[in-house]
């Protein structure tokens, strides 16, 4: 994010008129004060060079002037006028929230001999790894926070009580002290995956011998990073011999905005860290040898996996003096805090995975087809748009989403219940999805259960049958009835879960569920069951079960569909409109997609890589792409004949402030935006980059939205919130209710700051573990990242804060994000895994504003934030949101263009209106206008239902930029008079005496 070389570039041309002008008068000032020794007489020479001078002085803050509240005023006013900070006590109340995410976030997921909680006799820890020196506290790019001051490993350990090795910790430091390298560590266009980590001869036997005379325990920490822009590596041994850092060059034909690939691998010894193959969430060769080291020495080791991304963790098994281990994500500013006090049993861990960890990462449905897939038969269209777009990114990529609904643990466990030939879970699986342990135990009984009605009613009662007190994830998940070579559905899908209160031993709680049966269906977008795709409950017995993860059932009861139910035909409750195909005959693409028939029998053929076949685009296809390019988009190619111009400029009387609490509606909508001009609403919506602009003719306030899914992290005018931790953590949790207190946190912090507008919380799936942004998305599953995020957005939207839910919808990888990336899948999948968050969300907002950002990717051949099948047909139609939409960062790319992305139902670009393609080129378009208008109304409504206008308050007077202007003004103006005054008196004084004197 932030402002690229080519805003700069635009800047500049836009700014060139008024440059040009500015440099004629500074010249022709320089030619007067020079050319005063041969024009003007001997003691008039310096009248001419100050007039020169101040004349000078004075053009530049005219043109200042013009500049500032001309073509930079949407940048500058914001830079200026809004002011805050966060307060101490938010602040002080949001650490208290980090902490307990970690309290109820950690997983313990091996806890052999009950090794933990430690005995209260153990007050020293040998705490090996060097990521113990500097863990990971979030991720890079959008989700970014300043993690200076956050709590680390040693901390934790510290105010826990226990005393660590510092000679370890000397060793680590003075190794390495920090992560960056080349200082670019951290931005999107560049990555040190290094891994720092001494090599084995420095633990020799002095430093082993002083430590197991420290103590019998050790702590192990190992490390993974990710973050915008960038995947993770999955050829290490490629990072480290600078062939990955090569790809722009042999992939995009050195075009330097294809930065997918720039980084580097530093090894630790004289040694390849990686051989050829091996990934980055496999072990180094010197993570390895120190693990090797730790286990023949100790016999009592805690690993703690710092990771956003899930590791193959199968080497645990190799190190028997490995007893426990926790996984701990991203930590915050002072999650990590929580370490300690479950080493110590001040508090009983009660995380639960969110992602299913297999064994073997390269082995699951999506692995061939996650990455770098480029089309081979499009150098006319590569030549055209570098010469039309400095923003394109020099090559038209492609993935496909193979593997159907079939993500993460439902393929797993599909195929377990199937009991696919030769598929053997235990040797896949290391964690189920929802796992984790405890230091006590639980029982889980369904104790009540009802599926009479539209709704199953579920009761599970929950007993603490250990010694120590604690909480619990309670998970219910649905197996549904499967034809084979019907309807596609996974036998294990999680419809909804809690967590429970601190339940002391004995003690029992029971949680009343109510599942609507239209949850349950599935969608038939291959219409098989349906005319045109749809949803529909099958006919057949269904199961829910209370699980302690995706794998273990706990308890389970079944009901009876008596017959199919088609809700394509009258619709789902929930939706405003009935769900049919909206995208099948694009997003599909001519892909095999992996199928449940057979026992998964087409899994070869499906999950291969893609062919050179898949990788030729179709002359057809070319064709329909070029018409949407920045090079060759036409507006009138998308004229509505029967449009008719919308009042534009009318005299009115009302303001934004009126309309604040009004329905979406209401008949004063009209009346309003009949008084905006044409040209205001091209700025509107052109833009948006993390702003709103002030609009004259409504009383409209310039309005500030910022950064990101870790907090408050606003580039623009310097102010940073408190850290939170990664999505993923946050997740681990299972509990809503913390998470609605982690969105009030933010929002708070937020509003501290005066900034409505919030780049969060991001949803998008974990598709495979090597997404450089799943540390800001939640999980694989959509119903747990979906409840989640909806607690967490409507806590925001009761402090006036809009969360721009993101990214709609599909942005799973971040490797050719922005390359035209053709996106295909089913309209099953889309459905069932990709939008299900996003329409948890959209369908349980609270009151308050609400917000969508559009993704980078297209759905097929249709980019997404210009897609009015996902944008008004699903989002709106379906969904019945209100609000309004959001590009992601306006980078141009060679595809975005605001009158396409208006038109199709996206309503504001996140940009500064400097790109190609960025301004509204037919602004005497009937149907122009028209589409400008409405994504106004969706702009204003959410601004004006926005803490904007709830909370802020107006004060009356000038903004703090013009009075800034008027004083800059005024001084210069009369500093300017008072000296030229002073000149002049002083030459008339001079001239008076040179008079008297020859009289």
């Amino acid at each position: 994010m932030g402002v690229s070389s080519a805003d700069v570039e635009t800047y500049v041309h836009e700014c060139s008129g008024y440059i040009y002008t500015l440099l004629v008068i500074i010249l022709v000032a320089i030619a007067v004060a020079i050319g005063a020794h041969w024009l003007a007489k001997k003691g008039d020479r310096h009248l001419w060079r100050w007039g020169a001078g101040l004349t000078t002085v004075v053009a530049v803050v005219v043109i200042g002037n013009l500049v500032v509240f001309g073509p930079l005023y949407s940048t500058v006013s914001i830079l200026v006028n809004v002011q805050g900070s966060v307060s101490d006590a938010s602040r002080a109340a949001s650490e208290e929230i980090i902490g307990r995410v970690g309290d109820e976030g950690f997983v313990l997921a091996e806890n052999d001999d009950g090794l933990l909680p430690l005995p209260a006799e153990t007050t020293n820890l040998n705490v090996f790894g060097w990521a113990s020196t500097i863990p990971i506290y979030g991720g890079t790019g959008s989700g970014a926070a300043d993690m200076s001051n956050a709590t680390g490993v040693l901390d934790s350990l510290h105010d826990a009580g226990y005393a660590t090795n510092d000679t370890l910790t000397q060793l680590y430091t003075s190794y390495r002290d920090t992560r960056e390298s080349q200082g670019t560590t951290g931005t999107i266009g560049f990555t040190d995956w290094t891994l720092p980590e001494p090599t084995a001869d420095v633990y020799t036997d002095e430093v082993l011998g002083e430590a197991k005379e420290f103590s019998d325990t050790a702590v192990v920490v190992l490390a993974r990073s990710g973050g915008e822009g960038q995947d993770l590596p999955t050829d290490m041994k490629a990072v480290i011999d600078g062939d990955y850092a090569k790809m722009a060059e042999t992939v995009a034909g050195g075009n330097e905005r294809y930065g997918y690939f720039n980084a580097e691998y530093t090894n630790n010894g004289d040694y390849d860290d990686f051989e050829a193959g091996e990934h980055y969430l496999q072990l180094s060769r010197t993570e390895k040898d120190m693990l090797q080291i730790v286990n023949d020495n100790f016999s009592q080791v805690i690993v703690l996996i710092n990771s956003n991304n899930t590791m193959e963790l199968d080497w645990l098994d190799d190190y028997p003096s490995i007893k426990s281990v926790l996984l701990a994500p991203g930590t915050g500013q002072n999650a990590m805090g929580a370490l300690g006090r479950i080493l110590s049993g001040e508090v009983n861990p009660s995380g639960h995975t969110v992602d299913m960890f297999v064994n073997d990462l390269t082995t699951t449905p999506a692995y061939n087809n996650y990455g770098n897939f480029t089309y081979t038969n499009v150098d006319d269209l590569v030549e055209q748009y570098t010469a039309a777009d400095p923003g394109f990114q020099g090559v038209l990529g492609r993935v496909s989403y193979n593997e159907g609904i079939y993500v993460g643990y439902r393929y797993y466990e599909t195929a377990h219940d199937d009991a696919v030939e030769g598929f053997d879970y235990d040797a896949a699986v290391r964690y189920p999805f929802g796992y984790g342990l405890s230091y006590t135990d639980f029982t889980h009984e369904i104790t009540a259960f009802n599926a009479d009605g539209d709704d199953v009613q579920v009761t599970v009662t929950v007993t603490n049958t250990g010694d120590v007190a604690g909480k619990d994830a309670v998970e219910l998940y649905s197996t549904p009835p499967y034809t084979d070579g019907g309807i596609e559905k996974a036998s294990v899908n999680l419809v909804d879960f809690a967590k429970t209160e601190l339940l002391d031993p004995g003690a029992t709680q029971a949680i009343d569920f109510a599942i609507p049966k239209e949850e349950l269906a599935s969608y038939d977008s291959s219409a098989l069951k349906t005319a045109d795709g749809g949803y529909v409950l099958e006919a057949g017995e269904y199961t829910i079960s209370a699980r302690s993860d995706s794998h273990t059932v706990l308890d389970s009861e079944t009901f009876t569909v008596d017959a199919d139910v088609d809700y394509s035909a009258e619709g789902r409750a929930s939706d405003s409109e009935v769900a049919t195909n909206r995208f099948e005959d694009y997003s599909a693409g001519n892909v095999t997609y992996l199928s449940r028939a057979g026992g998964f029998a087409n899994y070869d053929e499906a999950t291969a890589a893609p062919t050179a076949e898949d990788l030729t685009m179709t002359e057809e296809e070319k064709a329909f792409i070029d018409s949407y390019s920045v090079a060759n988009y036409n507006p009138a190619d998308h004229e509505d004949p029967d449009a008719v111009m919308p009042t534009t400029g009318a005299d009115g009387d009302l303001s934004l402030r009126d309309m604040t609490g009004l329905a979406y509606d209401d008949e004063q909508w009209d009346r309003l935006l009949d008084q905006l001009t044409v040209e205001e609403m091209s700025e509107l919506v052109a833009v948006g980059g993390f702003q709103t602009v002030g609009i004259g003719s409504i009383d409209k306030r310039a309005a500030l939205d910022s950064d990101g899914p870790a907090g408050l992290n606003d580039w623009v005018i310097g102010v940073m919130g408190t850290p939170y931790p990664a999505e993923v953590l946050i997740a681990q949790t299972w509990n809503t209710e913390l998470a609605g207190e982690v969105g009030a946190g933010i929002a708070q912090e937020f509003a501290d700051a005066h900034i409505y507008g919030w780049y969060g919380p991001a949803m998008n799936t974990h598709r495979t573990a090597f997404g450089g942004r799943n540390f800001e998305y939640y999980s694989e599953d959509g119903v747990l990242a979906g409840k989640i995020a909806s607690a967490t957005t409507n806590a925001a939207a009761a402090k006036g804060v809009y969360g721009y839910i993101k990214h709609f919808a599909m942005n799973d990888q971040e490797i050719n994000r922005c390359t035209f990336l053709q996106t295909f899948a089913t309209e099953q999948t889309m459905r069932e895994i990709y939008l299900r968050p996003f329409e948890i969300v959209v369908k349980n907002r609270a009151e308050g504003p609400y917000a969508v950002m559009s993704s980078f990717n297209f759905i097929g051949n249709r980019y997404a934030g210009a897609n009015a099948d996902l944008l008004n047909g699903v989002l709106r139609d379906e969904w019945g949101f209100e609000g309004m939409v959001l590009t992601d960062w306006y980078g141009s790319y060679g595809y975005q263009i605001t009158m396409d992305s208006v038109l199709n139902g996206n309503d504001i670009m996140l940009g500064m209106g400097s790109q190609a393609r960025s301004e509204i080129e037919n602004q005497d378009s009937p149907t122009m206008v028209t589409a400008l208008r409405q994504a106004s109304k969706n702009v204003l409504y959410t601004v004006a239902n926005s803490g904007n206008y709830t909370v802020e308050t107006d004060d009356g007077g000038l903004d703090r930029l013009t009075t800034m202007a008027i004083i800059i003004d005024v001084v210069t103006g009369l500093l300017c008079v008072g000296a030229m005054t002073a000149v002049v008196l002083r030459w008339r004084s001079r001239r008076a005496k040179a008079r008297a004197s020859a009289d």
